[in-house]
């Protein structure tokens, strides 16, 4: 007997394999679940279409989130892989890839009835407050006209008519706040805590929410009919903000020249800033910003720093004028020094004016610029 005889080692055995294969997936099995889950589908949906209640949509909502949890444990196995160069376009897919679309039909199917569900709920009294505060949101984050102002007023005063006869209540007009759309505000807040009050179940109390969504949707096209400020001609709006009564005659063409001149004389900064910010003439602002030059107020600051911040040379000439040694202002120039010439010109200019102590080391280093036209103003 050979060694090897004696250690067992024959040649001709059988290896043992390195691992055992896993079982075979049943493919057959996994296409009668979801056939099954197909057919359990539409009866959820039919169960669905019948439902009347919140109670009733509950039931369906807890079934949908079962039949997920099913649909989630079905496992489709991957397709084999195929050799690119060797797939056959009118080969007929593999079984696992016609699992996969059925699964997928299934689950798509699914998410439509949970959003239908989703749907169908409701409406709830948190609706009818939603409405509300977007009704009182708008007018507090609007500019209206006087006569707007009164148009709002019988506007929610016809609402709180009807919220009052839906729900028995007594809300008011309240005169908490300085202006009509602060009163407004804090009476439709009374509104909303009075709809919440009422605690509406969305079952028993579906008429009354129906016809309290129906009031705020009067009240919404209400506000959306009064009269807001930009509704008025540019004409109008100036008009109402006295801009013209400076005016006995009208001496120049076009008046609001005239009034502008006027203004000046007078020194009324804000009736020229009102004209800057409405007119959109160019005419009109290079008048306003020649004369704001000329009067250097420091009301004009802000404006004049937003426009320079865009680089507007003539607000930049103001804020010289103006004269103010201001740390925003000083910086928004500097911001100009190693500029274009078209802006460095002004910016000099302005910073010159003001005597800036923080502009004369960025200036200075343009005593060596390469244009003679920057040197000269730097200098």
């Amino acid at each position: 007997m050979s060694g090897d005889e004696a250690n067992g080692d024959d040649g001709g055995a059988a290896e043992q394999p390195d691992e055992e294969e896993g079982e075979p997936v049943d493919l057959e099995e996994i296409r009668e679940r979801l056939e099954a889950l197909a057919a359990d589908l539409e009866g959820l949906d039919s169960t669905l279409e019948a439902a009347e209640t919140e109670d009733d949509l509950d039931v369906v909502e807890a079934d949908l989130e079962s039949f997920r949890t099913e649909l989630e444990s079905v496992e489709v196995p991957e397709p084999p892989e195929t050799d690119e160069d060797e797939a056959d376009e009118d080969a007929e897919p593999a079984p696992e890839a016609e699992l996969q679309e059925q699964y997928d039909e299934i689950e798509s199917d699914l998410s439509d009835l949970e959003s239908d569900l989703e749907d169908q709920r409701g409406p709830y009294g948190d609706d009818v407050v939603s409405e509300i505060d977007d009704a009182s949101g708008t007018i507090t984050g609007t500019r209206w006209t006087e006569e707007g102002k009164a148009e709002l007023i019988e506007a929610v005063d016809d609402f709180l008519d009807e919220l009052n006869d839906l729900l028995g209540g007594s809300v008011t007009l309240v005169n908490q706040g300085e202006t009509v759309p602060e009163q407004l505000d804090a009476t439709l807040d009374d509104a909303s805590e009075a709809v919440e009050d009422a605690a509406l179940d969305a079952d028993d109390d579906a008429e009354t929410i129906a016809g309290l969504l129906e009031a705020t949707d009067d009240l919404q096209s209400d506000i959306d009919d009064a009269t807001e400020w930009t509704d008025l001609e540019i004409r109008e709006q100036l008009r109402r903000e006295g801009y013209y009564d400076v005016l006995d005659h009208v001496k120049d063409f076009p008046p609001e020249w005239h009034a502008l001149k006027v203004h000046e004389k007078q020194g009324n900064v804000d009736q020229i800033l009102l004209a800057l910010e409405t007119f959109d003439s160019d005419f009109m602002e290079e008048h306003c910003m020649e004369a704001l030059e000329r009067m250097g107020p420091e009301e004009a600051i802000d404006p004049m720093l937003q426009k320079a911040n865009r680089r507007d040379q003539a607000a930049m000439a103001v804020l010289g004028k103006i004269g103010v040694d201001d740390e925003e202002i000083v910086e928004t120039l500097v911001d100009y020094v190693d500029s274009n010439p078209n802006l460095q010109q002004p910016a000099f200019r302005a910073l010159g004016e003001i005597g800036a102590a923080d502009a004369v080391e960025p200036i200075a280093q343009q005593l060596v610029a390469d244009e003679a036209d920057v040197r000269s103003w730097a200098a």
